[in-house]
């Protein structure tokens, strides 16, 4: 089957990130920059004005980004080690895949106090079962958990989470590594208070750097806090809001560059609401074919997010992932291996610079790669 793909990019990367990017995105890095230049100090702060945009409509000015280099880990991390005290203070952190799991490690490795209050992979975090940990120990002062959990494709529920939480007076992180730019929510209307995401995800940009979105109010008792120097993301706040963009350490700078552009052309798109919806095409499109090829998901509908989803492995002895996978690779599509520990699997991403044809593509190629 020939899919006509540029010659320079040989097939569509359909995981959860790094995601297919636009030509535009890839030759905005082109240029060289300094980190010095005035020029490129303002292309940060429209960054960081554009992502507090994207936060909240209804409360922009309230809330304050911060670039960090690195993977989305590292800003996690940063967020983490920046938020909690280092002599006080004791997070809950809701898990229910791998990377609920990572922040609970980012926690032991920062000697942070924390609990972890796992679900199943396949089961969605409940607002019930965080009121009761909550009343049980009135030492939580901050509840984190992952918007959406890529292990499985899972949603979780930060709306009603959120108020639970804010119930209680305690503050709220949310990553949104996977989510932010690709599904609608606003900090302001869910209360949440830090935020964590990445370049490469939904705003489909390229790796290189993540960005944590902080309430400013609870930013400015944050000094003080970090365990690491790199990774404290005050000090990172305080040199980008004084120093006019700068950065204390070297920056991505073609990465930035390119990423300004990605946040240009979500606009272009007509926003999230736009994106998601393209977003949601290309998921209803994949799970029906699938499901019409004999395939079926891990998650039911009403907890499937449109960004990755899950499919058990076909029982067949003639199945192997590596053989599925080549053969998908060489008509022009890489998709993830499984993730969940309960059953063999295998993921389809859904979000970057994908559309509908793309998904029937897909679904061409697996009818033809279906041997067993």
């Amino acid at each position: 089957m020939q899919l006509n793909l540029p010659l320079d990019n040989p097939y569509i990367l359909l995981t959860p990130g790094p995601l297919s990017t636009t030509r535009t995105v890839r030759a905005a890095m082109l240029k060289d920059w300094c980190t010095w230049d005035s020029e490129y100090n303002a292309l940060v702060q429209a960054i960081r004005y554009q992502l507090c945009s994207l936060a909240s409509t209804i409360a922009p000015d309230m809330f304050t980004a911060v670039l960090m280099q690195g993977s989305g880990t590292f800003s996690v991390e940063s967020a983490l080690g920046t938020l909690m005290p280092k002599n006080s203070g004791k997070i809950l952190i809701l898990s229910n895949g791998a990377y609920g799991e990572r922040m609970g490690e980012i926690c032991t490795y920062a000697g942070i106090s924390h609990t972890l209050l796992r679900s199943k992979e396949t089961e969605p975090i409940t607002s019930e079962a965080v009121e009761n940990a909550l009343k049980q120990d009135p030492a939580f002062t901050a509840v984190a958990v992952v918007h959406c959990e890529t292990t499985t494709g899972m949603l979780n529920p930060i709306d009603t989470i959120g108020a639970v939480v804010k119930e209680h007076g305690k503050l709220f992180m949310v990553d949104a590594m996977s989510s932010f730019g690709g599904i609608p929510l606003d900090m302001q209307d869910v209360e949440i208070d830090v935020l964590v995401s990445s370049a490469n995800k939904c705003i489909q940009g390229v790796p290189g750097f993540g960005f944590i979105l902080f309430r400013r109010d609870v930013l400015l008792t944050c000094k003080g806090n970090a365990r690491s120097l790199s990774l404290d993301a005050y000090a990172q706040w305080e040199e980008m809001e004084h120093g006019g963009g700068k950065w204390r350490f070297t920056s991505p700078t073609h990465v930035v560059r390119a990423f300004k552009e990605a946040l240009d052309e979500l606009s272009k798109e007509g926003g999230v609401s736009a994106r998601h919806a393209r977003y949601d095409d290309n998921h209803r499109i994949l799970v029906e074919g699938m499901e019409a090829l004999g395939f079926v998901c891990v998650l039911p509908p009403a907890l499937q997010s449109p960004i990755i989803t899950s499919f058990y492995s076909p029982k067949s002895p003639k199945y192997e992932f590596k053989t599925f996978y080549n053969a998908l690779k060489r008509a022009g599509f890489v998709i993830y291996p499984g993730k969940i520990s309960a059953a063999e699997s295998f993921r389809i991403g859904t979000i970057g610079h994908v559309f509908p044809i793309d998904m029937r593509r897909l679904l061409e190629a697996i009818t033809h790669a279906k041997t067993w």
